[in-house]
Parts: structure tokens; sequence; C-alpha cells
């Protein structure tokens, strides 16, 4: 491809609504243009990164044996209500009604529709486990897109359903998924983790996200340095830092604390560490209300929550306190609390003399102690880890950080055959519900977290997996004969050997097309300028690393291509080496 006949509008401005650096890159490296807010153009150097990643993708699904099929973006609404998902899944589902005044969606996702479609068609036993999978356009309205391709409207997935005779053959299928979807990011060049994750609106019991570690990422993740534990954070099992020493039950009291609502501000009043505190965090389902009590200086995990409860659950809003006069706000406590299940993380079991809200404004209760002065329904783990807490498995010191989820496999079990009455016959000759499972990654998810993890102050440093060209040949004065017809015969060698090549035969600047070349992130940059004139040497930049070397116009191909061979094979390339 010749630079000159490309469509490849790079800037060299800094968008305004531009936060992240893959955000900034994909705009200014001409990879996307803005449509809208959340939804975007994908302009040619940008579809060539998606087919690559595209490519690796159905790759390694076919080799675990899934079927690849493309299902219609437009769902209708029966289906969505037959699953209780149309209400459920709340504003961010794009609805909309056509000219016969039928409700649609725009799906964001697709068990409804697939798993009609195996009903329809699959009858026995017999014709299980069946993995299908598609590569498709998705829409969720979200209520602030932002940070470019990384929340977005309207985005590319690649999405798949198993659907089973049991669970083993579930487990098998998952654990296929597990190493297929591991292989994509490792064939992208990434840094990542495989974490324990909660399943959310998709449902299932059992699920694990990856996800690509980066600063920018939304994601908290827990880590264990020691035996390789790795959770997202608000699931994540832990022992705690410390054991609090045994004291002597002190006499509790009543203390005025007019205008003090926040932990910190208590803590400072009463002389006392934040964790000699104890929250009470009012959660609900419908009308249903549950009191969570987690220590002053710990935060609630409404996905622990949710999961202990078993209900889908969110904190207590203003209208459903209305129906409970006993409450305080402000001053909420367990004391009193007699007409609400109390809840209680594991950690408070042998806390004593623990300040408390006393349920009447502007006081709080000091030396408080379970058992005497309020009581707890259930004891479970609520709270997320903090810096200092340990491994419950190895006891190590957990690490955190911080990674944007590109992927997503789920166990779902009886979920959606169930209550879209998809059966099949066993061996038995008795009708039985699938089996499901469901796996999801990111395509253009995956495109924003590569930029995001690779990149420097001048532009993309791109895998070679997945550049959009595997090498920029520089011509850097077009005038010059002899630069130009060295430039021509160097593009032709590459071509003949198969590497992806963009031939900069612009009318510009060396230091243009230097910083373009850079900017645009391909792994390769071969300058013909003046070296070549007086030594006949062609001088190669390789982007990630730097370092340099000096070839003759016809070796030029062979080395980047042993470069290239070494790096599939993970060997470094010796920056000591003199080419």
């Amino acid at each position: 491809m010749r630079y000159s006949e490309y469509f490849l509008p790079t800037t060299r401005e800094v968008p305004a609504d531009a936060e992240l650096a893959s955000h900034i890159y994909c705009l200014r490296a001409g990879l996307i243009r803005k449509v809208a807010s959340g939804i975007y153009i994908f302009l040619p150097l940008g579809m060539r990164v998606l087919q690559k990643i595209e490519t690796i993708i159905r790759q390694e699904m076919n080799a675990k044996g899934a079927q690849e099929v493309l299902m219609p973006v437009l769902q209708p609404k029966e289906l969505w209500e037959k699953s209780g998902r149309w209400t459920e899944y709340g504003p961010e589902m794009m609805r909309l009604r056509d000219r016969h005044e039928r409700d649609f969606c725009l799906g964001p996702t697709h068990e409804e529709l697939i798993t009609s479609t195996v009903d329809a068609e699959i009858f026995s036993y017999k014709k299980l486990p069946l993995h299908l999978y598609q590569i498709q356009v998705k829409f969720r309205d979200e209520i602030r897109p932002r940070f470019g391709l990384l929340r977005g409207r309207e985005f590319i997935m690649k999405d798949g359903y198993c659907f089973c005779s049991n669970q083993k053959e579930l487990e098998v299928i998952y654990q296929k998924m597990y190493e297929a979807y591991a292989r994509v990011l490792e064939r992208c060049g990434l840094d990542y983790a495989v974490v324990e994750a909660e399943s959310g609106i998709i449902g299932g019991e059992v699920s694990h996200e990856f996800v690509v570690l980066a600063d920018a990422g939304e994601s908290e993740l827990v880590l264990c340095p020691g035996c390789g534990y790795a959770s997202n954070a608000e699931l994540a099992h832990f022992s705690w830092t410390t054991i609090p020493d045994r004291e002597d039950m002190k006499e509790a009291a009543l203390v005025e604390t007019a205008g003090i609502k926040t932990i910190e501000a208590l803590a400072h009043y009463l002389s006392v560490e934040p964790k000699k505190t104890i929250k009470t965090m009012l959660v609900q389902e419908g009308k249903n209300i549950f009191a969570i009590l987690i220590r002053g200086d710990r935060e609630l995990s409404l996905a622990k929550s949710a999961r202990h409860l078993r209900r889908s659950i969110g904190l207590v809003e203003q209208d459903t306190l209305s129906a409970h006069p006993e409450i305080r706000m402000g001053y909420v406590g367990p004391f009193g609390l007699n007409a609400i299940p109390i809840l209680a993380d594991l950690e408070l079991k042998e806390s004593q003399n623990m300040v408390i809200g006393a349920n009447r404004d502007n006081f709080h209760m000091v030396n408080a102690n379970v058992g005497r002065d309020f009581q707890v329904d259930q004891w479970e783990d609520f709270t997320y880890p903090v810096w200092g807490d340990k491994c419950s498995k190895c006891a190590n010191e957990l690490e955190f950080k911080r990674g944007i989820e590109v992927g997503h496999i789920f166990q779902l079990g009886t979920k959606y055959s169930k209550s879209l009455g998809a059966t099949f016959i066993d061996e038995d000759g008795q009708s039985q519900n699938f089996v499901m499972g469901c796996f999801g990654i990111g395509v253009t998810r995956l495109l924003a977290s590569i930029i995001e993890q690779k990149h420097d102050e001048r532009g993309i440093i791109w895998p070679v997996s997945v550049a959009p060209f595997q090498v920029i040949i520089l011509l850097l004065n077009p005038t010059n004969n002899r630069q130009r017809e060295a430039a021509e015969h160097l593009y032709e060698i590459f071509q003949k050997h198969g590497l992806e090549v963009l031939l900069d035969d612009r009318d510009e600047r060396a230091g243009v097309k230097f910083t373009d070349a850079e900017l645009l992130g391909i792994p390769f940059i071969c300058l013909i300028g003046n070296k070549l004139e007086r030594e006949g040497l062609v001088e190669v930049k390789i982007r990630e690393s730097g370092d340099s070397f000096e070839l003759p116009l016809e070796g030029v191909v062979f080395r980047i291509q042993e470069i290239m061979g070494n790096q599939e094979r993970g060997i470094q390339v010796d920056k000591g080496d003199t080419f």
C-alpha cells in the first residue's frame, strides 16, 4: 500500500474530549472518527487492526470446535419478555418500534435469540454438546459514553453460547474457552490476568473475567504473588490484617454527636480509630430492607452481598425508608433495628467495645458489643480487601492492580433454557433443559486495550500480530531517483515475501514522515535516505525497543523476518547485538 493513495488522516492535535491514551491515539493515528457520542466509524487503518484481532479470535474458537453463525441485530420484545430481561435490563437496552407498532431492541447480547433457535432445531442429547459463536455489532445505551472505544454505545463483540446435556459437558467447554481466551490475549501481545468475577445480569453461578492490566482500567484486581490467586476486588476472598486484642467488656453509653454523620468525623470526635467503629449499610430488594454491618474503615461489596442473599440488591432508596420511621439516617445502627434482618461481616465477630449508630438523632453508642447490645442474624464476608490484607489461601500479602475487562465467560446452567422452555430428550427418554454456557470477548475493546497497554509519548506500539502493517518504508527524498528506485525495490521484496508494507512516498519532510511512522506504531521502520547513497545501507528502527540496525537492501527482509520469528517464539532480541 502506498501512503500517497491511502486514506489515512493523522493529526498532531490532542482531541479535546479524549482522556485516555487509547482514545487519543485512535483519533490522532486515523483509526477512527467520531460520529456521535459513543459511536465511531472505523477508517481503513482501524479496519486492518480489527480484522487481525477477529482472525485471531476465529482461529482460536474454531480450534476448540466452536462454529460461527451470524444473528440479527434486531430482536423482538417477546423473546426478552420470556426470559424476564426486557424490564430487568434497564435503560441501557436500546428499544425501538417498527411501523406496525411492534417492539424490538438492538441486541446488547444474544442469549434469548440463540436459545430459541437451538430449541427449535435440536431435540436429542445425541446432537449435544453444541457450541456456536458470532462476531457482531452490539448496542448499549450508555448514560455517559466515554473513553472512546472502551465505553461506547455501539461496539463489536464476539459472543459464543454452548448447549450441553449435563454439567460435565459444560465444564469441558468452559475450560476450552478459558484456554482459548488466554491464547487470544497472548497472541495479541497483552499482559493480562484471569479473575473470579460476578456474573451480573447475564447470570450463572461461575464466571471469570479476562482483564488487560492497565493503569487506566476501570476494574480493580486483587492478586496474590504467592499462589497466583486472582479475583475482581468486589468478590475477593482475603484474611484480615489483624485480629483485635481481647478486651474487658465495657459499659455501653449514649454519646451526643450532633451533626456528625461520617466515620471520619465520628472517629476524630471520639478520639478512636475508624476500625473501632461499625458502619450499618442498608440495602434493599424491592421493598425488603437488610442491614449489613461492616467495620468503619471498610467498604461494602454489593456483589458479595447480592451473592450471599441470592437477590438482586442495591443501596436503600429514600422512598423505601419512609415506611421505616425507626431508621435515623446518619445515625443508623443495629441497636433497635428489630424489624430488619441484620447481617454482619465476619471480621466483626471478635470485635469488642465498638462505636455504633444509636438510631436516635444526634446520638451514637460507644462500647457496643454483639450479643449484649445488638444481635446478628447471619455472618458472612461482605467487604473489599485493602492494602495489608493477606491471601486466604497462602497468607501472602495481596497486591492490587487495575485493568480493563476484555472478556468474560459464564457457566449459565439452565437459567435461559428454563425461562424460554428450551429442552431436549436425554438418553432415558426424559425431557431436560439445556445446560448452557456463555462466552464474550470485546473486539473493539481489545483494540483499545492493546493501545492502552502499548504506547509511549510518541504514539502506538503495535505487536506484530495485530499491526495494520508490519513494515513502513520512509522514502525520505522522493525527488532523488536512486532513493526512489531503492524504496520501490524494497517495497517489492517485502510484498514478494508476504510482508504487509506501507510505502510512505508522500512529498513531505523527513521529520513529518518519521513522526507519523512512530504515531502509527508500525513495528519496523525502514529509512531510505542519504545513508543508502553513501554506503548502500538501509537503516531499520524497531518501534517497540527503539533499537536500530543497518543492512544492505537485499538483507533487510530476512533480518526482519528473523526478528518476527523470534518474537513469535518468545525470544527477545539482545539489545547488545551488533547487526
